[in-house]
């Protein structure tokens, strides 16, 4: 097993079309915490592979992410990645860690990539627990990045315009926002989530921005959807917890389902 990054991807990769019988793959999804019950709904599941079946990823340290990678076949014929977990930075396993799924996704020929997460909402009065919102920018105050060295990469539209207006064809109620990420795995200070939001921010949470800033490395197409589970701290005067953020997830399972399901097939 090799120590560099990619060359590492592009070892899991090659692991993965042998387990999964299959050459290439049309799109990956990332599932996030709460996000795996709504995997039942995208397609027929053509195989399930552990993570640690596959060079370079570890099983998942957070409840609530499944640990798997299921290969579906949706209802229009295209093979799809659904990665049941992520990892996190806050595991301490570094950021080559945290974005290994989605180099190992572009090596197997994955050209677009959705990547879901719970989130806190920082705009209580127009989001409501529950409410699905497609990322339309982020900011990343993790304090790490993907990427070193002299290569530079053009940020200025992370996640995909055509992808985002895709989706609310299918769902026109749909918002949406710039999500704000932290290093975790302390949940935000009320101090914290009033900064927020004067930074102009709607959802924060612990995942995400690293994965999409590789993603755009390797030329992939992005589409973010955030799974708005509570409002901020402070904004609801509640303690806020993971076991609320993975209830809402199964509560909204089937909305969630329905909307990557139609929108996996169109992207």
């Amino acid at each position: 097993m090799t120590n560099n990054a990619y060359a590492l991807a592009a070892e899991a990769a090659t692991a993965l079309r042998a387990a999964a019988g299959l050459d290439t793959f049309h799109v990956a999804l990332v599932m996030g915490s709460g996000w795996v019950p709504a995997a039942d709904a995208i397609g027929e599941t053509v195989k399930e592979i552990p993570f640690t079946d596959l060079p370079g990823f570890r099983a998942p340290a957070v409840a609530g992410h499944g640990g798997k990678i299921r290969v579906v076949r949706t209802p229009a014929g295209r093979h799809a990645l659904i990665f049941l977990g992520r990892t996190h930075l806050y595991e301490g396993l570094g950021v080559d860690a945290v974005v290994h799924g989605v180099r190992t996704a572009a090596a197997a020929g994955v050209r677009t990539v959705v990547l879901t997460n719970a989130a806190g909402g920082l705009r209580p009065e127009t989001q409501n627990v529950g409410d699905p919102v497609l990322i339309s920018d982020h900011i990343n105050l993790t304090g790490a990045n993907p990427i070193t060295g002299t290569t530079f990469i053009d940020l200025t539209e992370v996640y995909s315009r055509r992808l985002r207006a895709l989706v609310r064809e299918i769902d026109p109620t749909l918002a949406e926002g710039v999500y704000v990420a932290f290093r975790g795995p302390t949940y935000e200070t009320p101090a914290e989530i009033r900064m927020l939001r004067t930074l102009g921010g709607d959802m924060v949470g612990m995942s995400t921005v690293l994965e999409a800033i590789a993603a755009r490395e390797a030329g992939l197409e992005v589409l973010g959807v955030s799974l708005v589970t509570n409002p901020g701290a402070g904004l609801s005067g509640e303690p806020l917890n993971h076991e609320e953020v993975l209830e809402v997830g199964r509560a909204t399972a089937t909305r969630m389902g329905d909307l990557l399901a139609k929108a996996v097939d169109r992207l």
